[in-house]
């Protein structure tokens, strides 16, 4: 049996968004937590104290933000633009735009640059150093097969997964053309890609309760590692009732990693041997985002109603950030169960 914790969700923090939460980051240098919300905001907490420490305000839903450094970020909203915010000194400004809702930002430490993608169909790679208007910060645009779903960053090598299940893989040292062109293993839309933070490949996860799980090296040996599993699942009345994969996040120190779904529940996994270490008691509403803190001691978890039931009653939307006992984190491939 794979372990289920104590009932405890850890700790709610106080003054969250208003509406649903499309993602959270904590930061690389601290206990802060960067939190993007349909409701237009994007809020700056320290996670540690349970304070929010600064607020700014979109056109429209905010739907994904990502950290520069630790007190200022960037933001891609369905107002177009993708921005830049300073919490300690309250100022913001537009780094640029695309011709559609702007679904995913990341910051490349690597390269000194924002990499935006967007339901424009188009990646686009901007210099923040650069001067405000669009001419002077546009790095370059780079065409995608379909609309921009979920981006992840690792080191110098970019996973984008789009509609139609397409997974394109750059290099950021050179963008001229994409290192690898794939085709999702999953049979249906892509909800999170997630790379492995040592760099040797991604996991891929979809509505269909399931995730992939990758590799870069095309090798014959390196590509017989690569598999899928079913979870967020369960079985009621004889039938299988199966719920979107929303969220993965790793664990920094021991490639453990946790998975959110649609059902309310977070599970950790042990990917190198294929088991599931645990599972977190049921949270109020579906799991939206999680992340872990820069040293693993954190974890925070969005539940937050993603509407895929349509528009009924339910929970308000929550942040909960709870302590991660490192011993639980840790592979323990003799006493859990391969999952199914």
């Amino acid at each position: 049996m794979t372990a289920i914790l104590p009932s405890t969700a850890g700790r709610e923090l106080s003054n969250p968004p208003l509406d649903g939460i499309s993602n959270l980051r904590f930061s690389n240098h601290s206990d802060h937590l960067l939190v993007s919300s349909w409701d237009k905001s994007v809020r700056l907490y320290d996670a540690g104290s349970d304070a929010l420490l600064g607020e700014f305000m979109h056109g429209g839903a905010v739907l994904d933000c990502c950290f520069h450094d630790d007190t200022s970020g960037f933001s891609a909203s369905a107002d177009h633009t993708v921005r830049r915010y300073v919490f300690s000194s309250g100022k913001e400004d537009i780094l640029g735009r695309h011709e559609a809702p702007v679904r995913c930002v990341e910051y490349s430490y690597a390269a000194g640059q924002v990499i935006s993608g967007s339901w424009d169909k188009t990646l686009k790679c901007w210099d923040p150093r650069g001067a405000s208007g669009q001419d002077r910060t546009l790095v370059g645009t780079y065409p995608q097969p379909e609309r921009v779903y979920s981006l992840s960053l690792v080191g110098n090598r970019l996973v984008v997964a789009t509609a139609g299940r397409h997974v394109i893989v750059y290099d950021l040292r050179n963008m001229s053309q994409p290192e690898q062109r794939r085709e999702s293993s999953l049979k249906y839309q892509t909800r999170c890609v997630c790379g492995y933070p040592n760099g040797t490949g991604y996991a891929l996860s979809s509505v269909e309760g399931r995730v992939a799980m990758e590799f870069f090296d095309l090798s014959e040996a390196n590509q017989a590692k690569k598999y899928a599993f079913k979870c967020h699942r369960k079985s009621e009345a004889g039938r299988d009732i199966v719920y979107p994969v929303n969220a993965i996040a790793f664990h920094p120190i021991y490639g453990t990693f946790a998975t959110g779904g649609c059902d309310g529940y977070v599970n950790v996994w042990d990917g190198n041997n294929k088991k599931r270490l645990y599972q977190y008691s049921k949270y109020p509403t579906s799991i939206s985002a999680l992340s872990f803190s820069r040293d693993g001691r954190l974890l925070a978890v969005a539940s937050s109603y993603t509407y895929e039931e349509g528009d009924i009653s339910h929970e308000p939307d929550a942040i909960f950030v709870r302590n991660v006992n490192e011993v639980e984190v840790k592979p323990k491939p003799k006493v859990y169960p391969t999952p199914s």
